[in-house]
């Protein structure tokens, strides 16, 4: 049984290993602003992939650029994902997406007019596991059109896919090919990063190496900026090389109010109240426009739920959760 859903963010290996063998390699500068970033790299139509997962290390303060600028007409893939692709999903920003998971605050509950979007076709929605996507970044980061799997077979989650069944030429089992998703463009928020686009992440990387090699543009916002030297005395370091950068945005607390492991923990506080104010269409016009549109830079949106005061009490939730330990 092949999936009915949309391929989307599909392209011919060959096709993009020739992009990338003329994109540039050099080791220039590449470090701007936030609105720069947004204005340059985002383009209406893009396939839009994002870092981190779930309600970790997200770049909240892009997306809150993006939905500014009102960068819309986009695709995107919601990986692992829930605050940042519901914020998108809230600013009307996509109208398809892959999706593994979405559309959940975790153990807090869910954004209800964000769901309603999704079920009612608003959003069209081609479905995958959070493996299966995982699978397509890995097969473009490889330079091949699929990888063969053997989870979905036989689930709804296969029949809602673009996955293809396929007979394996030496055993004659079946497997599932997930076709290569290559992205027009990423955002990935990490530790550190330096003027090049060297980035640094602790802790947990999901599939974050793999869309930094798979997306044809990639964009890094990271929490400090750091001397080359910080990669070149530590090579193990780098966990995503400058030659796949695009731009690079210092962004301290970027991920607020979700959790930047050893860093912040999340703000349970705000998420609830984004919850209760995405309840309907007029809490979330509100929220939007009260912690977006009125506001000119991410920190003005910090300074709205308890600023410097806050972050510093989330440092120390987050010291404190980790029992001292910082890495």
């Amino acid at each position: 049984m092949d999936g009915v859903g949309k391929l989307l963010g599909f392209e011919h290996p060959d096709d993009m290993r020739e992009f990338f063998r003329k994109k540039s390699k050099k080791l220039e500068p590449k470090l701007m602003g936030l609105g720069e970033a947004v204005d340059r790299f985002i383009q209406e139509g893009d396939y839009l992939a994002l870092g981190g997962f779930g309600l970790v290390r997200i770049p909240m303060a892009f997306i809150h650029e993006m939905i500014r600028q009102k960068k819309g007409g986009l695709k995107c893939a919601a990986f692992t994902s829930n605050l940042d692709t519901d914020m998108l999903a809230a600013g009307k920003m996509f109208k398809e997406t892959d999706v593994s998971y979405a559309i959940a605050f975790e153990a807090l509950g869910f954004p209800k007019i964000i769901r309603k979007y999704f079920e009612s076709g608003e959003i069209y929605t081609t479905e995958w596991s959070n493996g299966a996507l995982g699978w397509r970044y890995k097969a473009a980061a490889m330079g091949l059109s699929f990888l063969p799997i053997r989870s979905m077979l036989g689930t709804d989650t296969q029949k809602y896919s673009a996955a293809k069944e396929i007979t394996c030429p030496f055993t004659g089992m079946k497997y599932l090919a997930v076709p290569a998703l290559y992205p027009d463009a990423a955002v990935i928020h990490v530790h550190a990063a330096d003027i090049y686009g060297n980035s640094y992440i602790k802790g947990v990387l999901i599939a974050d190496i793999d869309i930094a090699k798979a997306s044809k543009k990639v964009v890094i916002t990271a929490e400090r900026i750091v001397p080359t030297e910080f990669f070149r005395n530590n090579p193990e370091r780098t966990k995503i090389p400058f030659y796949l950068v695009d731009a690079v945005v210092k962004s301290p607390f970027g991920s607020y109010p979700a959790n930047m492991p050893y860093e912040y923990f999340l703000d349970v506080e705000h998420l609830r109240e984004m919850l209760e104010a995405f309840s309907d269409e007029e809490g979330l016009k509100r929220y939007l426009d009260e912690n977006i549109f009125k506001c000119e830079t991410f920190f003005d949106f910090i300074n709205l739920h308890g600023g410097m005061k806050k972050i510093q009490y989330l440092i120390d939730k987050e010291n404190e959760i980790l029992g001292g330990y910082n890495g």
